[in-house]
């Protein structure tokens, strides 16, 4: 058959096929404005999942405990809600669990659980944990067998409003609007206002669309940081006196301050005493 011939027959099939695919307005439609305005919209069926450039990655935290649960100390923990609002806030304060020889620690002694799994797996992973059956509490696993770092409290930077609501939902009994600074000083606040529960066990920070980390804009000094004793660990011998907590001085959203320490800092020099 001629090439000219042979070209007409394919388009003439083409032509008889047409009804298989969608009108041409129709595939428009899907990039178009509901107001046909030129400015193209995406669509959910052709959007490519971007990477935020400036999202924290695994090297970060691929670093010894107590090195971390400092570095964290002035980063940013970001929260995607289903309905798409984000939550943003300021890393403030954490505790270090170094793992087996921690006897405060959930994976004291190296023993591996269903519960603790997530302390065991590559630095970034989130460890939930339940407390009294009714709150939740965050740790983000770092170098080290079992080891991993509390979040404790959080400065509140976007998406006040959405926390507040979180916050409300989970108490029972009606109560005043809360303040700011009662939105996450605390690791069970912290996960109420954030909407982090158990379903956010073994979650990858690196690669999660619903929760992430992004690098803080002012990064804390040596100066700026008070080590002290973790909180609400009972008696756990020489392991209750180890200054394993880590806070920003001076930060209204931490929540508990040791002004003892912060005296001591203040006579040897490390911070001005207020």
């Amino acid at each position: 058959m001629p090439r000219k011939r042979k070209l007409l027959a394919q388009i003439s099939g083409l032509q008889r096929n047409s009804s298989s695919f969608p009108p041409c307005d129709t595939l428009d439609n899907l990039s178009a404005t509901p107001d046909d305005n030129s400015s193209p919209k995406s669509s959910k069926y052709f959007a490519v999942e971007e990477k935020n450039p400036s999202q924290l990655e695994a090297d970060f935290f691929n670093q010894p405990c107590i090195s971390l649960a400092k570095a964290f100390l002035g980063q940013i923990l970001v929260r995607r809600l289903p309905d798409g609002r984000e939550l943003w806030g300021r890393i403030v304060e954490t505790e270090a669990y170094l793992g087996g020889e921690d006897e405060a620690s959930h994976s004291k002694g190296g023993k591996q659980t269903q519960r603790n799994a997530a302390m065991f797996m590559k630095p970034g992973t989130l460890y939930v944990y339940q407390i009294y059956g009714i709150y939740f509490c965050v740790n983000v696993s770092s170098q080290g067998e079992g080891a991993a770092v509390l979040l404790r409290s959080l400065e509140p930077l976007r998406g006040l409003e959405a926390m507040r609501e979180l916050r409300s939902a989970s108490r029972k009994a009606p109560s005043k609007l809360l303040k700011d600074w009662q939105l996450c000083n605390g690791p069970s606040r912290l996960c109420q206002a954030f909407g982090i529960d158990k379903a956010f066990d073994q979650r990858d920070l690196t690669q999660d669309a619903a929760i992430w980390m992004v690098p803080g804009h002012d990064q804390p000094g040596e100066q700026d940081v008070v080590a002290t004793t973790r909180i609400g660990i009972g008696s756990r011998g020489e392991w209750t006196q180890k200054p394993l907590r880590f806070y920003l001085r001076g930060n209204k959203f931490v929540s508990v301050i040791d002004k003892k320490r912060e005296r001591e800092m203040a006579a040897i020099g490390h911070v001005p005493c207020s």
